[in-house]
């Protein structure tokens, strides 16, 4: 897939089947939005794209009124948001910074200036609660009548359903911030995961006699917290079973390394000999986060972390070997 910051690039391909949206998290909604977008890019002869936004436009509205409680809780990072765009077998992305001048372009503006010269839009799928152009005054019948007239396709998508559950960006943070990791894997079509490159933390993990790895979640507000156990992907030739807390340490001093940043610190069980102590450093890993264990919590001292963290492998260790049991059972 290739991956484009604006559409004025000349890889950009001429002309295109596009859909527009956030897409955080890339649910099964988002799938099935995906594939059609595919089949219709394909029967016409041009590359699907996607455009989308970063930030989230939400979040440049909080800002700008100055309530970040309006910001919402981010599902994906853009690594992770392009990576299953890419698996979803996307032609190209186009991300636009979502800044005052595309907000408040109105939505006549929006259409010829991105859709049709940035763009070359000869189709374009949209939600059905899609809009968009300044104070969101653009609508569906907007873009039709729009396209009718500039010589590109539209059409709408309805909400995808699971178990009768409407699947939204809104239900998979609902999911994540209650903590229910299985309703949140069957709305993504996966189990939930971070990804990124291992970072440098201050090793107090391994004074406790568990050593982490560090990825950072690039958003300030992660719709997950708490600690988990884990499966980590790229350490090793097999995943690594393990345990992770995902926040913001309130038992550390806010000014560590990494700066009171959100962190996804992860102990993994059985550490690769092959990596040495150093060796994780730089790679990219992918975290999946399949249970949560409990909410962070303060500790009084090194001494309570360590007997907490202690507890919480204990408790993550437990998981797993329930989990196989259960599997050896559904195969009998």
């Amino acid at each position: 897939m290739h991956i484009f910051r604006g559409f004025h690039h000349p890889g950009v391909a001429p002309a295109a089947a596009v859909t527009i949206g956030n897409f955080d998290g890339v649910h099964r909604g988002h799938q099935a939005m995906l594939a059609l977008l595919n089949n219709e890019a394909k029967h016409r002869g041009v590359p699907s794209c996607v455009l989308t936004f970063e930030p989230h436009p939400r979040d440049f509205f909080a800002a700008l009124a100055r309530k970040p409680e309006l910001a919402p809780a981010r599902v994906a990072t853009l690594r992770d948001k392009l990576t299953e765009l890419a698996r979803c077998g996307v032609d190209q992305t186009v991300v636009l910074p979502f800044d005052a001048r595309l907000s408040s372009q109105v939505p006549g503006a929006f259409i010829e200036n991105v859709l049709v010269r940035g763009l070359g839009a000869k189709y374009v799928l949209v939600g059905d609660d899609f809009r968009f152009g300044a104070k969101r005054a653009g609508d569906y019948a907007m873009l039709d009548a729009a396209g009718a007239a500039k010589g590109f396709d539209v059409a709408r998508m309805n909400s995808y359903e699971v178990h009768g559950l409407r699947v939204s960006s809104s239900a998979v943070r609902e999911a994540l911030g209650r903590g229910d990791m299985d309703a949140t894997a069957a709305l993504l079509g996966r189990p939930y995961s971070i990804s990124g490159h291992v970072v440098h933390g201050r090793k107090l993990g391994r004074e406790l006699g568990f050593k982490t790895v560090n990825l950072r979640f690039s958003h300030w507000k992660p719709a997950a917290s708490g600690i988990f156990a884990v499966r980590v992907h790229g350490l090793g030739d097999a995943p690594l079973e393990g345990v992770a807390n995902l926040g913001i340490r309130p038992s550390l001093d806010p000014q560590d390394a990494n700066g009171g940043r959100v962190l996804l610190e992860t102990h993994c069980f059985e550490w690769p000999a092959h990596l040495g102590d150093e060796g994780g450093y730089g790679k990219i890993i992918r975290v999946e986060l399949l249970n949560k264990l409990h909410d962070e919590l303060k500790y009084d001292g090194l001494d309570a972390l360590k007997q907490g963290i202690a507890r919480d492998s204990e408790q993550a260790r437990a998981f797993f070997a329930s989990t196989r049991r259960q599997t050896t059972r559904d195969r009998i």
